[in-house]
């Protein structure tokens, strides 16, 4: 009970000081650098703003998060490597471009891959959980164990770096993904570990107020790059604390975010298109397409981020009722690959014009 009252006391007031370094971060952002973290490219594909916006959200997160590091060491007497070098290094790679540093898209990838692995293979970070019998005795090899998670983290990161684009969208499916996390590890007992994610739900409810339904602020390459790369570890972390659920559900829970990158690497190249280079054909777009035609384009902005977590919800939610049963949870996946094809060949269809 007293560890109950410790742990809501330091999350209340965790989530106190992660408002006001929003509001700081968001009040004087233009003196960065002369502005430089602003916004103001209107005519790129991922562009769906009218005004220039400070892309700082993810220094207020980046901040956030490390101070949370700190009150979790000093009431648990742990120091969450694993948490500390991901959240801090694939901000920092983000953050290059947030200042707006050139980096081509593959030198960035290539500057990802190195951190992930250094971080995967000495921290280290593995997965003991699979349903798979042959990926299981392969995941036994060390070496195809961190290529492994090295490759689920680069499609989950930037999964969040691509749907990052209009307001609430990413953040919202973020905190639906963390807060199902949290429940399945309050049910079984694991307190300590449920007080990571919740804190990481603070800071991005904390966002979210300035950000959603319009943008003061965005998350920024810094900020998607972040929460894609905690989304990701957490999953992995639950994964291997409960053995009893299905890994199939895990993988279904973060499938926006990676099929969305998986089947736009495959489209590109089969319309000869560079892969990691972007374009407006992302099932969001599609989405934002219809719905703008109907709303406008500033309603349309945040109605297609809730349509879309809405139907992310509706598929997510009844495989959760399943989620202890792997046979179940494995047709669900791939029945989720199938419906996403349909719907998106039908919005593509609709939307060519």
């Amino acid at each position: 009970m007293q560890n109950e009252s410790l742990e809501s006391s330091f999350l209340s007031v965790f989530a106190l000081i992660t408002f006001f370094i929003f509001l700081i971060i968001n009040k004087y952002s233009h003196k960065i650098k002369d502005g430089i973290l602003f916004d103001k490219d209107f005519i790129k594909p991922q562009a769906f703003h009218q005004f220039p916006v400070s892309r700082s959200g993810g220094i207020a997160g980046a901040i956030s998060f490390n101070i949370f590091l700190v009150f979790y060491y000093l009431i648990y007497s742990k120091i969450l490597f694993e948490y500390f070098f991901i959240c801090n290094l694939m901000f920092l790679i983000g953050f290059l471009d947030d200042l707006k540093i050139k980096i081509s898209p593959s030198r960035r990838l290539i500057l990802m891959i190195i951190f992930l692995f250094i971080c995967i293979r000495f921290v280290p970070i593995e997965i003991l959980n699979i349903d798979i019998p042959f990926l299981t005795l392969l995941l036994s090899n060390n070496i195809f164990s961190s290529l492994f998670v090295l490759l689920c983290f680069l499609f989950v990161i930037n999964g969040a770096n691509l749907i990052d684009g209009f307001n609430g969208l990413l953040t919202i499916n973020l905190i639906i993904i963390n807060s199902i996390l949290t429940y399945i590890n309050l049910a079984d007992g694991i307190n300590e570990f449920s007080v990571v994610v919740i804190g990481q739900i603070i800071i991005l409810f904390s966002f979210l107020l300035f950000n959603f339904p319009s943008a003061k602020i965005f998350l920024g390459d810094s900020g998607s790059y972040l929460f894609g790369s905690l989304v990701a570890l957490n999953v992995i972390v639950t994964n291997n604390l409960n053995p009893d659920y299905s890994s199939f559900f895990f993988c279904i829970l973060l499938f926006y975010l990676f099929f969305e990158v998986f089947f736009s690497f495959f489209r590109k190249i089969i319309q000869k298109k560079s892969p990691i280079h972007p374009d407006n054909k992302h099932l969001h777009m599609l989405v934002f397409k219809k719905v703008s035609f109907i709303f406008g384009k500033e309603k349309g902005n945040y109605i297609n981020s809730l349509i879309i977590n809405l139907g992310y919800l509706s598929f997510v939610l009844p495989a959760f009722v399943f989620a202890k049963d792997p046979v179940v949870c494995r047709y669900w996946f791939f029945s989720l690959i199938v419906i996403y094809l349909v719907i998106y060949s039908r919005l593509y269809r609709l939307t060519k014009n």
